[in-house]
């Protein structure tokens, strides 16, 4: 198949170039940042386009910034992402429109070259692959968010504010109810976060993670 690889690493680049080709794929381009791969998959319509998640300038998002471009400006490309970690929101993002030729990936796997390969093959003839911890992780932050939205809306505030660093009797205060009500919020919010009661300030230390991470990835 006709193939695009995106990675701001020269070696990685040239190795993943060599290792296609050797396989029999044509690489039709190799570049370095999204700029060029957006120009490149516009250019030479490939079958697959292999990309970094993080390139340049910022080095965060960028790799998937494009590629869910891709996905929207032309579906037929399919797109194996590469992550150094597992960083499920970017896998979530792209899955959230479709999984038909999408495969994502730690750069891990690309060591072992025969599943490797599988996965290209599998990914560029619009089968979906997802790298199994990149699969855990996804439930994980599922049921979490699932979890939180089981609290009522006084238990979000009471949470948001929880998350300010504020004292029970501060959030009763910017609530204007008891503390003794602010008590019964926290605790039952607590109970429905799947806290067990060991260490009262852990626990709420716990739940403010938990809204913050929730916050953060939404």
């Amino acid at each position: 198949m006709r193939i695009v690889i995106a990675d701001d690493a020269v070696l990685l680049r040239a190795g993943l170039e060599r290792l296609l080709t050797d396989a029999g794929h044509e690489v039709v381009a190799a570049v370095g940042d999204a700029a060029a791969l957006l120009a490149a998959v516009s250019h030479h319509r490939p079958d697959l386009a292999v990309i970094d998640v993080r390139m340049p300038p910022t080095f965060t998002d960028e790799g998937v910034r494009a590629a869910v471009l891709i996905r929207q400006q032309d579906p037929e490309v399919a797109l194996l992402v590469l992550s150094q970690y597992v960083e499920e929101r970017y896998a979530s993002e792209l899955i959230a429109d479709s999984s038909h030729g999408l495969g994502y990936v730690l750069k891990d796997r690309v060591a072992d070259v025969e599943e490797f390969l599988g996965v290209v093959t599998a990914v560029g003839e619009g089968g979906t692959w997802l790298d199994p911890e990149v699969v855990q992780q996804i439930f994980v932050r599922s049921r979490r968010r699932r979890t939180l939205e089981a609290l009522t809306p006084r238990e979000r505030e009471v949470l948001s504010l929880m998350a300010q660093g504020r004292s029970n009797q501060a959030i009763a205060d910017a609530l204007f109810v008891s503390a003794g009500s602010v008590e019964k919020h926290i605790s039952s919010l607590l109970t429905k976060l799947d806290l067990p009661p060991v260490d009262g300030e852990n626990r709420r230390v716990m739940a403010v993670l938990r809204y913050l991470e929730s916050e953060d990835r939404t």
